[in-house]
């Protein structure tokens, strides 16, 4: 059965009423996706509000849970249900301005609701781990049964789209972004867009990628060799770095560190091996409903994180026009210590 937040959102929030007709915050509060609608939470309970295209499926999903599902008309006016309250919780980082100005001219109190949906969503239930757990399987049975069918010749966009059908075939209810698969030197850009390029033996590939359960992401990248030519020494000896790093942070990130001592754990010793300059982006970042969400664990980062948080431990190292190294796991801390969800793939260097 789904878990619902409804309450507990309710409980943080301290107004009247919650909310809100964002779509990942909908599925939060109630444990169902639908793209049409709004969720009410008051001391009464959770009331999901959807048109006729999700209601036979909402009842069905949310049967037995706390959720009341109320049919409503597909373009009505949602902001009138909430006229009857003195403060109403939103979370205005994802409240769009039209809707906000309705619910100011109905003379209502607003409470930012941001920050509670913010701190409640960053510890995850067992349920939630759970679908997290999952998720990471398919990636990494998906990514297994990828690598024996990647040839030379073949496009970057051939092996997204091989990978993404392989998650599917294992149970993925979608990717958690856009596959990103990088050949050559197109690895020294962290966020390359996947392409037409063809694979060369010789090339390294990066390979970033995640699906979802259940609403709930996964987040991997792999980095490897298609044949080696003897021109990777240099490759090698920076990917053995990188690997130190990613593992040095499973072995001393704990619970109560910050996200900058977290960072600080492999910056310091990517930094003592010379490759300080070239890690050009944060450890890691949250992971739930949003592949990008709190807390985030940066050099700047002051969320202190704690048991049950999820989030990437993913340092890298680009040195442009030459090579790009990713090693990422998605992780959660458990008993105060660093617990991946990954067991199936090898972080070691891998050569096709």
């Amino acid at each position: 059965m789904v878990r619902t937040n409804g309450k507990k959102i309710f409980d943080l929030v301290g107004a009247d009423a919650v909310f809100t007709t964002c779509d990942y915050l909908k599925r939060y509060l109630t444990g169902f996706l639908t793209e049409n609608g709004y969720v009410l939470v008051d001391a009464n309970g959770t009331t999901l509000y959807t048109d006729a295209r999700y209601i036979e499926a909402a009842e069905k999903t949310l049967r037995g849970t706390d959720v009341t599902v109320a049919e409503i008309d597909r373009f009505s006016r949602p902001t009138e249900i909430l006229k009857n309250y003195k403060t109403v919780g939103i979370p205005l980082d994802v409240t769009v301005y039209p809707e906000y100005k309705k619910i100011t001219e109905l003379g209502v109190e607003i409470v930012d609701a941001t920050p509670a949906f913010r701190n409640a969503m960053a510890i995850k239930n067992d349920w939630e781990l759970a679908n997290i757990q999952k998720a990471c399987e398919i990636a990494e049975d998906g990514f297994l049964a990828t690598l024996p069918e990647i040839k030379e010749g073949m496009t970057e966009s051939e092996v997204a789209a091989l990978l993404e059908y392989k998650m599917r075939t294992f149970g993925a209810q979608g990717v958690s972004f856009d596959t990103i698969v990088a050949f050559g030197a197109h690895a020294a850009v962290p966020h390359h867009e996947t392409g037409d390029t063809k694979l060369r033996f010789g090339d390294e590939i990066l390979i970033d990628f995640g699906c979802k359960v259940n609403g709930y992401c996964s987040d991997i990248t792999r980095t490897f060799l298609f044949g080696d030519d003897k021109k990777h020494e240099e490759f090698k000896t920076a990917y053995g770095h990188v690997l130190s790093a990613h593992n040095l942070v499973k072995e001393k990130l704990c619970s109560g560190m910050t996200g900058a001592e977290g960072d600080g754990i492999a910056r310091k010793y990517l930094t003592q091996a010379g490759y300080g300059k070239l890690f050009t982006h944060s450890l890691g970042h949250g992971i739930g409903l949003n592949v990008h969400e709190f807390p985030y664990v940066r050099a700047s980062g002051t969320d202190v994180l704690t048991d049950g948080m999820v989030f990437s431990d993913e340092p890298g190292v680009y040195l442009a026009g030459e090579y790009g190294i990713r090693i990422e796991d998605t992780v959660t801390l458990e008993n105060g210590k660093v617990k991946s969800f990954m067991s199936k793939t090898d972080r070691n260097l891998v050569i096709l």
